[in-house]
């Protein structure tokens, strides 16, 4: 077995070589060349810390490449937003957001070269922040919801449509070029009875499909992920639901969905708390009405792919895919870790120490192998294939697995079936045998005596 390892290493290796070699001689196109090589597994395995962005008095709880990628916008618990240079890692502006909470969400308006930027928060506003020639920022209150706003969705390639939805169960459309939003509807819980809904569905992510604007989905408070059209709004209901089989059948008011993201090919990815992550093909619908959904029917649709090993019950993460194709997947775990996915077969390829204590985002650059990670620290961690040598995969990932799946079971109340995990790392033991650790429990001693060190972390909110 680990022969074959080390072959197969090779072997990925000696393909890379020739990658190279044919981009020197001229074989090999410069767009092609940069796909292969941003995808390849190799690259990501060489992911490791590149740097720290330092600016926020409090814990980061969002952040957002620009379209080009030499931009970062970031929101805190301090209420301010702040624009950073990637390349420097020097911050560029920072302006007091005008919430009276904690900042949840911060976007970039496309094409407005970083002048405009949204922002959302507990406190249930969504916000404006408009920068003038001089620097300085003003804001203005766009929408309010009742409840916290997790996450804004823009229209891809718009510079003036965008979407919010809110703990109220409200979606709401907005454009910068009015002064009012559109209340599109509220969003509620499924019923047994198809014709009536019961209480709004608390929601947390919204996402919109960049093949086609003209669908986004919706997730929250249950296990029904929601696809709506926004040509058929009229029709009251989703187009199409999504949820695995097995938590259909567990009936348990434990499990929602924290994050949601769209693939370049229409892949709807999907976070569970107290679960795992699971890709929806197209073909793995439920209908506009899941529990009218028949036995034969929920049975006789495919298994989604599972990726499982990081815990989800603390907070509101979300999830991303990351490579030029949407390769990988990848998310942020309770335990502090970074877990990255190959996306063809559930395989963690890369586990990362992201934060002392939790990981909540984890965002892709947009065109080369590089993201940036926030959790409840104040700073913003950028990551980089900055390794010569591949890392291995943690020693004790099998430790880490479990003890994150039993916090998970011990959120949710629900017993959790081993398969997941257990097939996870059968499928990297190939990988892990290949390498050995020299300086893990000098990492891990070192690492202890820094969090001795360090003041009470107690002043940033789990939300």
């Amino acid at each position: 077995m680990k022969t074959s390892t080390l072959h197969n290493k090779k072997s990925c290796s000696q393909h890379q070589i020739l990658d190279v070699f044919s981009r020197e001689l001229g074989f090999n196109p410069p767009r092609i060349f940069h796909h292969r090589f941003s995808a390849s597994e190799g690259v990501v395995s060489r992911i490791g810390l590149a740097g720290n962005l330092i600016g926020h008095e409090r814990c980061v709880n969002t952040v957002e490449f620009n379209r080009s990628g030499d931009r970062l916008v970031s929101g805190s618990d301090d209420r301010r937003v702040v624009l950073w240079n990637v390349a420097s890692r020097c911050l560029v502006l920072s302006y007091d957001s005008g919430h009276a909470d904690n900042v949840l969400q911060a976007r970039i308006m496309p094409f407005s070269d970083e002048r405009s930027i949204l922002t959302s928060a507990t406190d249930g506003q969504v916000r404006l922040g408009q920068v003038a020639d001089n620097g300085k920022v003003q804001t203005k209150r766009l929408g309010k919801h009742d409840g916290c706003v997790h996450k804004l969705a823009v229209e891809p390639g718009s510079p003036y449509i965008f979407y919010s939805c809110g703990e109220d169960g409200l979606v709401q459309q907005f454009d910068l070029r009015s002064d009012s939003s559109t209340k599109l509807f509220c969003c509620s819980t499924f019923t047994g009875n198809i014709h009536r809904h019961s209480s709004p569905n608390r929601l947390n992510s919204i996402t919109i499909d960049p093949r086609d604007p003209n669908y986004f989905s919706l997730g929250g408070s249950d296990e029904y992920a929601r696809v709506y059209d926004i040509r058929k709004l009229h029709l009251g209901a989703p187009v199409e639901t999504f949820c695995p089989k097995h938590l259909i059948k567990i009936k348990t008011r434990d499990i929602h969905i924290t994050g949601m993201s769209y693939s370049n090919t229409s892949e709807l990815l999907v976070s569970y708390t107290n679960e795992h992550i699971y890709l929806f093909q197209k073909n793995m619908g439920l209908g506009p009405y899941p529990v009218a959904a028949s036995l034969e029917h929920v049975d006789s649709l495919d298994e989604p792919q599972m990726y499982s090993g990081r815990s989800n019950s603390l907070t509101v993460k979300g999830v991303s895919f990351f490579g030029p194709g949407c390769e990988y997947v990848m998310s942020g775990s309770d335990c502090g870790r970074i877990f990255i996915w190959k996306k063809k077969d559930g395989r963690v390829i890369r586990v990362m120490e992201g934060d002392k204590r939790i990981v909540n985002q984890v965002e892709p650059h947009p065109n080369i192998p590089v993201l940036a990670s926030t959790g409840l620290e104040k700073n913003i961690k950028l990551w980089a294939p900055v390794s010569e040598n591949i890392h291995p995969l943690p020693r004790d990932l099998h430790k880490i697995m479990e003890s994150n799946r039993r916090a998970g079971e011990n959120h949710s109340g629900v017993t959790h079936t081993r398969d997941g995990v257990t097939h996870v790392l059968r499928l990297q033991r190939r990988q892990g045998r290949a390498y050995v650790e020299r300086r893990r429990d000098r990492d891990d001693a070192a690492r202890d005596e820094e969090d001795e060190s360090d003041g009470n972390p107690s002043e940033c909110n789990i939300v």
